[in-house]
């Protein structure tokens, strides 16, 4: 039994060998798993469910192919694609999952996140991020035309950029006494998550016992997943 996590896709009409990496992923080494998680971030915009961008289509159907095929695909929202809806789900047979969750891998507990919660020293992002998940936020923009949410979405695409440029990188990392307390909170020992484009592993002292924090990597670097297994866990890249 194999579980897969990516996370950071960044999918985009505008980087097409990244979408085809990742139509090779859902239709070789993801066919057969027993889930896949998406940790948020699959595209670089999500504008709503009644988005018709072809591209982002296409991913959807492949998605739709993978879950028909019997992987259980469970997706969460991520900075950048937090627009999802109950059509989405449709769309592609799968489930959208809250930040955090909790999954249990071959009995043990493991902690998933997109990560941008734990990066509680950039006050500025935390702020809007506040703002954006509010639901009538939400209720106010997906009213909006389908032509002024692009516009909106290329202006927050351009906005996030100026800010990472202009943060610095240890502010953009998770903070470690977040990371502690969320271990602590969730009674796990192990996490996953993605957000921050610097795959590592981590080690971390908690009340419940040394944890491990599994970074995973960014696509716009290599289609690398995660794969879990019975016999360990291990960083595998798209061929």
């Amino acid at each position: 039994m194999r579980h897969l996590f990516v996370s950071d896709l960044h999918l985009d009409s505008s980087a097409p060998a990244t979408i085809e990496a990742f139509l090779r992923f859902l239709e070789g080494e993801a066919r057969g798993a027993a889930s896949l998680h998406i940790l948020g971030d699959l595209f670089e915009t999500w504008i709503g469910d009644d988005d018709p961008d072809p591209a982002r289509d296409r991913v959807c159907r492949a998605l739709r192919a993978l879950s028909d095929s019997g992987v259980a695909l469970y997706v969460m929202q991520g900075n950048r694609d937090f627009l999802y809806g109950e059509a989405f789900e449709r769309r592609i047979g799968g489930t959208l999952v809250s930040d955090p969750s909790v999954v249990t891998l071959f009995g043990e507990r493991v902690l998933l996140t997109h990560g941008d919660l734990l990066c509680t020293g950039d006050a500025a992002y935390q702020e809007l991020r506040t703002t954006v998940r509010d639901p009538g936020f939400r209720d106010r923009v997906l009213k909006l035309p389908i032509d002024a949410r692009q516009i909106l979405a290329n202006a927050a695409r351009a906005g996030s950029k100026a800010h990472t440029r202009a943060t610095a990188a240890t502010i953009m990392d998770v903070t470690p006494s977040a990371v502690i307390a969320a271990f602590e909170a969730s009674g796990t020992r192990k996490m996953i998550h993605g957000h921050t484009h610097r795959p590592a592993e981590h080690h971390h002292a908690t009340r419940n016992g040394d944890a491990e924090r599994v970074v995973l990597a960014a696509w716009d670097e290599a289609g690398e997943f995660l794969e879990v297994t019975a016999d360990g866990w291990r960083r595998q890249v798209v061929a």
